[in-house]
């Protein structure tokens, strides 16, 4: 029986806390409506009249066996097939229990950045299939959505309402004046800033943070937000269970302001936060904040922000310290990176969609390294976005490249180790704190597509790959193929992660110091029963590395679980072959 004296009193609860955080976003806005109107609203919208949840604060809604494949949903097609379900075929065929979340990017209709410049929020793109196809995937796996809130396509049907004036969408976008100071905006792009654009109620000049067919919402207008309340509740039942907040650091504008980061903005996380886990309490929020690492740590909030927060500063980090040889930044990284609170967790990833990220790993990496990584990684065939200082110059924002040949070598050249780079890279990602990501091209070993940036002229399609299923499945059949070995290899470490406690996304993390050319972390379980020392070798030459520089408990038998190799006790070394990394652990599981 319904208890709905209950019910009431929650949501008493959580109207008083909307109200609360209405209060402080709109602070500076003139409101036509009251915040406790607002707040009906919003209820409303996610219909929580009836089924409201009440979330358990400090929870993990995740565990070990928690791995998040990313990938378009055209990557694989296949005639005569919609690619949705040649997706749901390659993961039910080769991923099996080794991945249980898929990421797909945005699959809504779009007019340009490969669905980040959505026309319409509510549909699926045709030429991937339909909410039949979406729902088929979630029903078996988590399934990750993009909410692309900062802006969307200029094609929008909200968009062309804005241009006529009338209509819902006419008052959704931000605007400003050329003669306004906006010389203190931050931004990843060198376009420039507003759109001039003809309207029925005259010129008006778009705000366009990333280019000029993604108009900018303005969430002032409190209308935007319940749109967006809106398509939270839509994806819930469509079966998303996490939501990819892309470029939210953008979301609130200001004049005389940066314009990133704000505290309106991080309010907006909050109250969207709120909204969702009362409607589904195992629902997650991970912030897409490609930023500085410190800037980027404030998402986690006060533990009720992101759920969990993309750890930008990996890749670049990682990489470089593979192509040089030396773990120095990463380590001293990794070593400043605080503990996530039970209820939050890091999302690491080396490989995405996108490229490597340059803005995170300002003040970790100098200026010297950077342009060398820069440089090695256009000697491999990688290309180079820019974007403007607060100065008018232009510094490198991210390098685009396949992370299969961004590892093909050193800063030396490219070398006969690129396979064992490659495969050191995941093994360091897959034990660290947090939840791995990992990009479908990184599963399979794809290479730069040149082919494909000719024909877009835009460098991040050189990692953006279309595979011929059928093509990939012979690949995929030779044992021999590169593409085949890496699915392989990544597997086998996909399949012991998952069965290891000490690499639940919040066992305890600390960094060892055994020198610059193994780098190393210790991993326990929160039952404190297992631990794993993860060491790898991040040179091309073999490493000697002494038992006792561990301080094994030798009264526990210890095992790597890559290999199986068993210590004994009379071992007193390893020799760790160039890029080995071993999972040394006193329990298998």
């Amino acid at each position: 029986m319904t208890d709905f004296n209950s019910i009431d009193n929650e949501l008493d609860l959580l109207k008083t806390k909307l109200i609360q955080q209405l209060s402080f976003i709109y602070n500076e806005v003139e409101l036509t409506t009251s915040y406790e109107q607002l707040s009906d609203e919003l209820i409303q919208l996610m219909r929580l009249e009836k089924n409201c949840c009440t979330p358990v604060a400090y929870q993990n809604h995740w565990s070990q066996q928690d791995v998040i494949m990313i990938t378009y949903g055209d990557t694989l097609v296949k005639e005569d097939e919609k690619p949705l379900v040649t997706l749901q075929h390659f993961i039910d065929q080769y991923l099996k229990k080794s991945v249980n979340s898929i990421h797909i990017l945005p699959f809504f209709p779009y007019s340009s950045d490969d669905g980040f410049s959505v026309i319409d929020y509510s549909s699926v793109n045709e030429s991937l299939g339909g909410w039949q196809e979406i729902q088929a995937i979630a029903k078996d796996r988590r399934l990750m959505s993009d909410l692309v809130i900062n802006h969307c396509s200029s094609r929008s049907a909200w968009f062309d309402n804005f241009i006529k004036g009338e209509g819902i969408g006419h008052d959704y976008f931000f605007t400003a004046s050329p003669e306004d100071d906006l010389s203190d905006v931050v931004r990843p792009r060198t376009s420039d800033l507003l759109r001039e654009t003809e309207t029925g109620n005259g010129t008006q000049y778009v705000w366009c943070t990333f280019s000029h067919d993604q108009v900018d919402f303005d969430f002032r207008n409190p209308e935007v937000l319940k749109s967006f309340v809106s398509i939270i509740r839509l994806y819930l039942d469509m079966g998303v269970k996490i939501f990819r907040f892309d470029a939210v650091a953008f979301l609130w504008k200001k004049l005389n302001s940066s314009s990133i980061n704000l505290p309106e903005t991080h309010e907006v996380i909050r109250l969207l936060r709120t909204l969702l886990e009362h409607a589904q309490s195992d629902a997650v929020i991970i912030t897409e904040t490609n930023i500085p690492n410190s800037q980027n740590l404030t998402y986690f909030g006060n533990a009720n922000e992101a759920h969990a927060i993309y750890n930008f500063s990996l890749p670049p980090l990682l990489i470089n310290t593979l192509v040089t040889g030396d773990c120095l930044y990463l380590k001293r990284w990794l070593m400043s990176m605080p503990p996530s609170q039970d209820g939050t967790t890091y999302f690491n990833f080396i490989a995405s969609h996108d490229g490597i990220g340059l803005r995170p790993a300002e003040g970790l990496l100098n200026d010297d390294e950077l342009n060398i990584l820069v440089e090695t990684m256009q000697t491999f065939g990688g290309k180079v976005s820019w974007r403007s200082t607060e100065s008018g110059h232009q510094k490198p924002y991210e390098i685009n490249i396949a992370l299969y040949d961004a590892l093909k070598g050193t800063t030396k050249g490219p070398d006969e180790f690129g396979l064992q780079r490659f495969i050191c890279a995941h093994a360091i990602m897959f034990a660290l704190e947090g939840i791995p990501g990992v990009y479908i091209h990184s599963l399979l070993g794809t290479q730069n597509d040149y082919e494909k940036v000719e024909n877009t002229q835009q460098n991040r399609s050189i990692n953006r790959h279309r595979w011929d299923y059928e093509q990939l499945q012979k690949n995929l059949a030779d044992s021999h193929n590169h593409h085949a070995i890496v699915l392989s290899s990544l597997k086998n470490l996909l399949d012991i992660r998952i069965k290891q406690p000490a690499f639940h996304p919040n066992a305890t993390q600390f960094t060892l110091h055994l020198g610059l050319q193994l780098f190393g972390f210790w991993r326990q379980s929160k039952d404190r029963k297992q631990s794993i020392f993860c060491i790898s070798n991040v040179t091309d030459q073999e490493i000697t590395l002494a038992i006792h520089d561990l301080n094994l408990v030798m009264t526990d038998q210890w095992i790597d679980l890559i290999t199986g190799d068993e210590l004994t006790m009379q071992q007193e070394s390893f020799v760790l072959q160039p890029y080995q990394t071993l999972w040394i652990a006193n329990r298998i599981y």
